[in-house]
């Protein structure tokens, strides 16, 4: 994907510079920590070298023929490890600014940026740095993805800005091929071609993400999400309370958000909903009740992005403040409120974020602290207490042992389906791997059905997933989770659950860049699904 000779000339990557980064690598290489090892670089005129440059010297020594590889030692220089330590390595795009369907007080307006986004958050200046292509977009991503020692073979590709489905269609489906395009290497005519090219491209798309309004969601929109390759739909809930809504001119209610997570589970995408504590008119009493609402009235997502209100000017919030009508929640607030809430999460729940990356000095009032992830995990810890959801069980770069993995089934009811949370853990509680399988109740969510015949009278796997570090796709690597057949086992599990419940099909909701791997495990293709006859099997 980089052009080497191009990216190190860039950055004057001298033979001085080249052997002074040799003799770090050695240093680490003999355990001293990496920070230090730097610090003592014994190369006068050459200056402290940045993790990239170290990265780019090991990958010369092993080109080379001088050093073997040493995937330990690669693991320790690479740049902020934690962003494939879920399994792959995400991507994230800007569409370019539109209008949005909403009017909600708390959202800023920036004509420069999709609507609710702010200039100076990273994800919005790379979008403003490309000038929204969303070709330029991925193929810089992986760049200095790839520049930093992160494998970039299999790709989940966040599409971010706002209300994707309110975009034209023509838009959506020349965003999304150009998206396919960085990652094939080359411009395809249709999106199918780019698509079908992905199946074998180096940059496998392994998840599609998009994110959109509860009232924007239909048997329609959701059958053209389908086509496009969306596997996840990210969905601005907000609150669970309709006075808040109302209150906050958010424009759809809480039945139009069960009614949406609903039709979206019965098409098999992935449910990931944000939710907003110190709303106007909140209170963390009130936010303590409604975020049990998220579990206990059915709504029940399989991802939750917390995002506190944050006080920005060019709101109609911001006015409401300035007038004493509003009231921020002190930083100290906000850590005891989530660390209460994370104790109440499910364990088939992740949660991705508990505050929005905005830049301190864009916020008004209220909390300004972007670590508050670290703060509410140090609250927990001093309380004793720990927080079951799926981000903090997975096992990441621990080393596991697959035939010491306890198998388990956790089943919880929806309104319109049965969902089973299959998976793998460790002895001691981390999770190496789930798979999302929900069983539909077939009385409901008939137009989804008839616009979407391959789901007829069929469970549905939501979600395949294994954790530890992305490795390359048919890589493997001792004690690793990933490749150890735990994905196999979980589908074959699955197959067990829906012959049990008396279905004879199981279709997949299959990202483009994993079509291949369901197809050798025995699923065919579909209009929109890959799908199996279990009768057929004989297994």
């Amino acid at each position: 994907m980089v052009d080497l000779e191009k990216w190190t000339e860039a950055r004057r990557f001298t033979p001085e510079k080249l052997e002074a980064a040799r003799v770090v690598l050695e240093e680490i290489k003999k355990g001293t920590d990496v920070f230090l090892a730097i610090r003592k670089n014994p190369m006068p005129g050459v200056g402290y070298l940045a993790k990239h440059t170290l990265v780019e010297a090991y990958r010369r020594l092993v080109s080379d023929g001088i050093w073997p590889e040493d995937n330990e030692l690669l693991k320790r220089i690479r740049l902020k490890p934690v962003r494939t330590l879920s399994g792959v390595t995400t991507v994230t795009v800007l569409t370019g600014p539109h209008t949005c369907p909403g009017e909600c007080i708390f959202c800023p307006n920036d004509a420069r940026l999709p609507k609710s986004y702010l200039y100076g958050e990273p994800g919005a200046m790379r979008g403003m740095q490309n000038d929204f292509d969303p070709y330029k977009q991925v193929s810089t991503r992986l760049e200095a993805l790839e520049a930093v020692g992160h494998p970039i073979d299999k790709i989940e590709l966040l599409v971010l800005g706002g209300t994707f489905t309110a975009y034209e269609l023509d838009y959506q489906e020349w965003f999304i091929r150009r998206c396919f395009d960085a990652m094939n290497g080359f411009d395809a005519v249709t999106l199918a071609e780019a698509q079908a090219a992905n199946e074998e491209a180096a940059h496998r798309n392994v998840g599609l993400v998009i994110e959109t309004r509860p009232d924007e969601i239909t048997p329609v929109v959701l059958a053209h999400l389908r086509k496009l390759g969306v596997t996840k739909v990210q969905i601005g809930a907000q609150s669970m309370d309709d006075r808040l809504l109302k209150l906050n001119k958010r424009g759809h209610t809480t039945e139009e958000t069960l009614r949406a997570i609903g039709q979206l589970r019965a098409a098999g995408f992935k449910v990931v909903l944000h939710w907003m504590p110190n709303l106007l008119g909140a209170t963390p009493e009130s936010d303590r009740e409604d975020f049990i609402r998220l579990w206990n009235h059915g709504y029940c997502p399989d991802e939750i992005k917390i995002y506190p209100t944050q006080l920005v000017e060019n709101s109609e919030l911001f006015t409401i403040w300035q007038q004493g009508n509003y009231t921020p929640y002190t930083t100290d607030e906000l850590i005891r409120l989530i660390a209460d809430l994370k104790l109440t999460i499910p364990r088939y729940c992740r949660v991705n974020r508990v505050i929005r990356d905005i830049p301190s000095n864009l916020i008004a009032a209220g909390n300004k602290r972007s670590s508050l992830r670290m703060d509410v995990r140090q609250e927990l810890d001093r309380r004793g207490e720990h927080c079951q959801c799926v981000r903090c069980r997975e096992v990441r770069n621990e080393q596991i042992d697959p035939s010491s993995l306890i198998f388990h089934d956790l089943a919880y009811q929806t309104p319109a389906s049965q969902e089973h949370f299959l998976s793998f853990d460790t002895p001691g509680d981390k999770l190496a791997g789930y798979l999302r399988l929900s069983i539909p109740d077939l009385t409901q969510n008939k137009e989804v059905r008839q616009n979407m015949p391959d789901l007829e009278k069929a469970a549905i796997i939501r979600e395949v997933h294994v954790f530890g570090q992305a490795l390359p796709v048919g890589g493997g690597e001792t004690g690793a989770a990933q490749h150890s057949g735990l994905g196999t086992r979980l589908i074959q599990a699955a197959e067990k659950i829906t012959r049990d419940h008396g279905l004879d099909r199981l279709v997949v909701i299959a990202a483009v860049g994993t079509r291949r791997y369901y197809e050798k495990r025995g699923f065919e293709r579909g209009a929109h699904y890959f799908w199996k006859e279990l009768r057929k099997t004989g297994r």
